[in-house]
């Protein structure tokens, strides 16, 4: 299958000029890349801002959510998009999945939250307390955001216990933590023999930065599509769940960690 990645910039507080930007690069993955999928980064309805997030969150039931389903149906192309989620008195980080027919179908709350000054999301969020999956085609994709990068036990897990075989990253990464960003998916391709679809943001929020360079990465670490640092664009590349049986049947990681050791 044909997986496309969009790196974007976002309209702070401009919920409304983002779907359209969501649409218009979900259009090109579509006609242009011949994609099933296209990925978009973290709270690409609002920016990334805590203020403006908490002003412009959204329940799901109009604006921008809606607006999402109703461009994924009329393309016929699946979307994950990092989306802003209001639940009662509670906002959350999350990624929502949506299918060709238009149905959310799947989706995850960040259970890592990013607390480091300037930048406290935990003044903002409530962490997520699950990790989750959907299947497209012959693969099942694992959820993430941003800083979960940070955090491959998340990984492991979803690659171990919902079988993962390829990981969809939502993120907001900003300089000058760039090469972080890069050797922390490869990573996580390599340790979980899994694809990596990273999807980061550009431009700038405020006094934040972001670095771009969206990903992404065979089972093996091989980056097979790249995007630069600064530009929007949009990558696309082929997954194939074979691939993926070849890569762990030739090294058997999964069967050989001493569980008796670290569980």
């Amino acid at each position: 299958m044909k997986i496309a990645v969009a790196q974007i910039s976002c309209s702070l507080g401009d919920p409304e000029a983002n779907l359209i930007k969501v649409r218009d690069f979900s259009r090109r993955a579509k006609e242009e890349a011949g994609a099933e999928e296209v990925v978009f980064p973290e709270m690409t309805d609002t920016g990334y801002a805590m203020p403006v997030i908490r002003e412009h969150a959204s329940d799901w039931t109009n604006g921008f959510v809606p607006g999402v389903q109703e461009i994924a149906k009329r393309i016929s192309i699946a979307i994950v998009s990092g989306v802003s989620e209001r639940n009662g008195s509670s906002i959350y980080n999350s990624q929502v999945f949506v299918d060709s027919q238009g149905k959310i179908a799947a989706k995850y709350r960040k259970t890592h939250l990013y607390a480091v000054a300037p930048v406290e999301e935990q003044t903002c969020f409530a962490p997520g307390d699950a990790f989750a999956s959907f299947a497209l085609g012959d693969l099942r994709f694992g959820f993430s955001i941003c800083y979960d990068l940070r955090f491959p036990e998340m990984y492991r897990k979803l690659a171990g216990e919902q079988k993962v075989g390829a990981f969809v990253i939502s993120s907001a990464w900003p300089f000058p933590r760039d090469e972080h960003f890069r050797v922390l998916a490869i990573a996580r391709a390599i340790e979980n023999q899994s694809y990596v679809i990273a999807s980061n943001r550009v431009g700038k929020d405020g006094d934040l930065w972001f670095c771009g360079s969206s990903a992404i990465i065979d089972p093996r670490g091989v980056v097979i599509a790249a995007a630069s640092a600064d530009r929007e664009e949009l990558i696309e590349a082929d997954l194939s769940e074979d691939l993926v049986r070849s890569v762990r049947n030739r090294v058997k990681s999964f069967a050989h960690r001493r569980r008796d050791l670290y569980g």
